[in-house]
């Protein structure tokens, strides 16, 4: 991709639309009612071997809810109220003669409190943050590079910002309770996709979710809700890093899946860092896992259903396996009872060394004030990215794509995930894997594929091959549901290789779900 338009100025400013500025509704100015907003440039890129020009869309969309009085006017229709902005930037590529053939993919994070900005810069966009491989990040100032494995040349994307992330808001009057949480979240997200295709004329065209992190949550959701409620269905949903059951991941007392089903990645993370016994150390990593998989199905289940029925000796004998997977100390093993949490463990595999492991990346380390402690103080492999993703995105929005707005960019709005609610889900973990299941039924052609990184103990890759294990498909459907596996960690496209790979994979999936 380039940063300037076709005539070689630089793509500055309006160039097409324009109406109100960004955000201006939240000063309550009586009078100035939310209004639309959009800045469009023309650039030029070349991806999978092909140069193409495209337009770039950034702006606002304001959502409206139909709305009946209150007192007196109870039961009287108020009118379409405008209920929030939400902030987008859409790519469509300009040789196409009819856009109906043309696929549009839709794409967020996760968070729940999550920009788009990691997919966008870091996956599926034109441009792409400069960064290396694990514990390689750039120093300031950092910088964008054209993304030669963008989506862009199969599918138009249209990155999405939920209600009180990225730029996105809540209008004056309006409370941001009201979409944070599973159910509004859904009903905001889907109400934009519905705009987009209607004002864009795309109900006719190959239509993708992709979701990243809870971002898959929301793309399961969105997959029943767009067919039940607006009649619009997809040809694929693309996960990244996915959760469906909340269960899988949740170390709570009683709740013994988590414990085996980090298991394979906690093996997977000590291998990398080089703290196994010579005989594993030397082993391929996917031979490994192999076996590691195979004692948590026979053995280690087993073990932690029957609790304290486990006699001494067997008890001894699970922990001394899992200590020679995950270089933990035995001892250690069964004053955990047998069950590793996640935090536990990026603090407990290199503590000798005053060292911890990332959460998001298990491959990076980091350094807490103390080696002692049950968890590290921060996520090492968070840090590394944060910086250069939120002054790329600053800079990009501005210089690239020409929208002004001087709200702050809230790449990741650690206030929404304490606020957020799972009040739909109340006395039970969150769980949209029957609703994929539901839109897949109701939907023949509905295809689903699942990215995974070894190195992710955000979202292990075992826990999500145990959800798609328990979905429920029909043995005809099975092959609907594909999965890729890269050595890299929850963002397993910030490793250059394993982004190529990732295209590869998503650009085979659409192909066939179209």
């Amino acid at each position: 991709a380039t940063s300037e338009d076709r005539s070689g100025r630089a793509a500055r400013g309006p160039s097409s639309t324009a109406s109100a500025e960004p955000g201006a509704s939240r000063e309550g100015v009586p009078g100035d009612a939310p209004r639309d907003s959009a800045v469009v440039t023309h650039h030029r890129a070349d991806i999978g071997g092909s140069a193409f020009d495209y337009t770039a869309t950034a702006g606002t969309v304001v959502l409206r809810q139909e709305r009946e009085g209150e007192g007196e006017k109870a039961g009287a229709f108020e009118g379409h109220i405008p209920h929030a902005e939400v902030f987008f930037v859409a790519y469509t590529r300009d040789d196409v003669a009819d856009v109906a053939q043309r696929p549009v993919t839709f794409a967020f994070n996760g968070g729940p409190g999550s920009s788009s900005v990691w997919l966008h810069l870091g996956a599926f966009g034109p441009e792409r943050v400069a960064m290396g491989d694990a514990g390689l990040q750039p120093a300031p100032p950092y910088r964008l590079e054209a993304n030669p494995h963008s989506l862009l040349d199969i599918s138009d994307l249209v990155f999405i910002d939920p209600v009180s992330t990225g730029y996105s808001r809540p209008v004056a009057g309006e409370k941001a309770k009201d979409f944070l949480g599973f159910d509004g979240d859904l009903a905001s997200v889907a109400e934009f996709i519905r705009l987009w295709c209607s004002r864009n004329g795309r109900w006719m065209s190959p239509t993708f979710l992709a979701g990243e992190s809870y971002g898959t949550t929301r793309a399961a959701g969105l997959a029943g809700r767009l067919q039940t409620e607006h009649g619009l269905y997809l040809n694929g949903v693309m996960l990244v890093s996915s959760v469906l059951e909340f269960a899988t991941l949740r170390f709570t007392p009683g709740n013994d899946l988590p414990p085996l089903l980090f298991l394979p990645s906690y093996a997977a993370t000590a291998h990398f860092h080089g703290r196994l016994e010579p005989d594993l150390q030397k082993r391929e990593l996917r031979e490994l896992l192999d076996e590691v998989e195979a004692f948590c199905l026979d053995t280690y289940a087993g073990a932690l259903l029957r609790g304290d029925a486990v006699d001494d000796a067997t008890r001894r004998e699970v922990a001394e396996q899992i200590a020679r997977f995950t270089g933990l100390d035995a001892d250690d093993v069964l004053g955990d009872d047998l069950r590793i949490d996640i935090f536990r463990f990026t603090k407990a595999l290199r503590r000798d060394e005053g060292i911890t492991v990332g959460r998001l990346d298990s491959r990076v380390t980091g350094v807490d004030r103390t080696a002692g402690g049950a968890t590290f103080e921060f996520d090492p492999s968070y840090a590394a990215i944060q910086g250069a993703y939120t002054a790329a995105f600053n800079h990009y929005v501005r210089q690239r794509l020409g929208y002004e707005n001087d709200l702050p960019y809230e790449v990741l709005s650690m206030g929404v995930n304490k606020a957020w609610s799972y009040a739909d889900f109340e006395n039970r973990y969150v769980d949209v894997a029957e609703t994929l299941r539901t839109a897949m039924a109701q939907n023949p052609y509905l295809k689903v594929h699942v990215a995974n990184g070894y190195y992710d103990l955000a979202t292990p890759y075992f826990a999500t091959l145990h959800t798609f294990r328990h979905l429920g498909l029909p043995a005809d459907r099975r092959d609907d549901v594909s999965m890729s596996f890269y050595e890299a960690g929850h963002m397993m496209y910030t490793h250059p290789e394993m982004l190529a790979r990732l295209k590869g994979e998503l650009a085979a999936f659409v192909a066939d779900a179209v």
